[in-house]
């Protein structure tokens, strides 16, 4: 078995880990920082929105077009009066971007770019987009991501809890904020490839959140009736057996992606694979680390704030400090009396934690599984 497998493997057993949710108030202030770092850059710089977002023109000049980038875009910022966007295509055209121009004026541009690039006026292609057309397909985009998050906290709430749901609603918010704040600060063109990202890496990120989720459900099913785990014990033992799998997918996800960023559109210079490919980039790298250091973390506060986790915790506290008092491991609580279902076992193991993420050191007397300790 490989290193990667071995390790996944004792995470799962629960006979290696880290504390994610003991530290987690490191995990938060380093998400506060990340987050007002988006916020500032978003509201310093803003977003620089596509002409499909506010309207404008594209003009298609002819094949092998014998005009630099630099040039073209000197060209077009002289004949409209507004910035212009220029980006060579694989043919040899160039593709020459203006926002904020009307039907009228794109005619003037177009054929005093004809004169300027000395090519045939016909022989531009030109796109036209309203600004109309522009705020409705803005408007749409934020219904769609306001459904979207509605849906997910509904669904969440009635699959699991209203804590689940609003830690997963908080991951996804923390997510959107950095990837917008990302794009205000690298100033990359917004487009609606770039709404499609978002939302691409949004169910990526509740994927995610929820196969943790699903094993925390799981395991704490029964956890008021033993006295050996407190609710963050199993939500931290929940991350780290699912944490190779989370590692994994996320790695083989962002290959692709990251070919697309700095392989396409970096060294290739197809500058419009960038408009996607960031979003998915940097919203893939941040939903992974939201599902492991924001939303598991958060429920286990909200759910510790209960009176019945709360003397559960104070309960196992309790009988650590006794098993600590008489010299016992507190790698290896005492175990807990048993439960109405269970055959009376003092060394049994309590039903919330399964046999499969039990480390094997802690099963004692009968039903110990054969094998050496590790």
């Amino acid at each position: 078995m490989s290193k990667l497998g071995n390790l996944g493997a004792r995470l799962h057993r629960g006979e290696v880990g880290y504390d994610f949710v003991g530290n987690r108030k490191i995990w938060y202030g380093l998400s506060i920082l990340i987050t007002i770092t988006a916020i500032v850059g978003l509201a310093v710089r803003g977003l620089n929105m596509g002409i499909e977002f506010q309207g404008g023109a594209v003009f298609t000049t002819p094949k092998n077009t014998s005009v630099s980038v630099s040039q073209a875009e000197t060209y077009a910022e002289e004949a409209s009066g507004h910035d212009a966007i220029v980006q060579e295509l694989g043919s040899g055209s160039l593709r020459i971007q203006v926002a904020g121009i009307d039907t009228d004026k794109s005619n003037q541009i177009k054929t005093d770019l004809a004169k300027d690039l000395k090519v045939d006026a016909e022989s531009i292609n030109a796109d036209l987009v309203g600004p109309s057309w522009g705020d409705q397909i803005a408007n749409k985009a934020w219904q769609g991501l306001g459904i979207f998050l509605v849906l997910v906290v509904i669904y969440l709430a009635i699959a699991f809890e209203w804590r689940m749901a609003f830690a997963a609603f908080v991951a996804l918010i923390h997510d959107i904020t950095i990837t917008v704040g990302i794009y205000a600060l690298v100033g990359f063109e917004v487009t609606p490839g770039t709404v499609i990202g978002l939302l691409t890496i949004l169910g990526y990120s509740l994927y995610d959140t929820v196969v943790v989720f699903d094993s925390l459900k799981e395991q704490t099913k029964d956890i008021a009736k033993q006295t050996r785990w407190t609710y963050s014990d199993i939500a931290n033992r929940s991350i780290n057996s699912t944490l190779v799998r989370s590692i994994n997918t996320t790695v083989v996800a962002l290959l692709p992606v990251g070919s697309l960023l700095f392989i396409g559109g970096g060294v290739l210079g197809a500058g419009m694979l960038n408009d996607i490919s960031l979003s998915l980039f940097v919203g893939l790298a941040a939903g992974a680390y939201s599902s492991i250091f924001i939303a598991t973390p958060l429920v286990a506060d909200l759910k510790e704030r209960e009176p019945q986790m709360k003397a559960l915790k104070k309960r196992v506290l309790a009988k650590r400090a006794q098993a600590a008092a008489k010299g016992e491991s507190l790698e290896a609580p005492v175990t807990d009396e048993p439960l109405a279902d269970e055959p009376e076992d003092d060394h049994a193991a309590p039903a919330v934690v399964g046999p499969r993420n039990q480390p094997a050191s802690r099963n004692r007397g009968r039903g110990r599984p054969s094998g050496k300790r590790r």
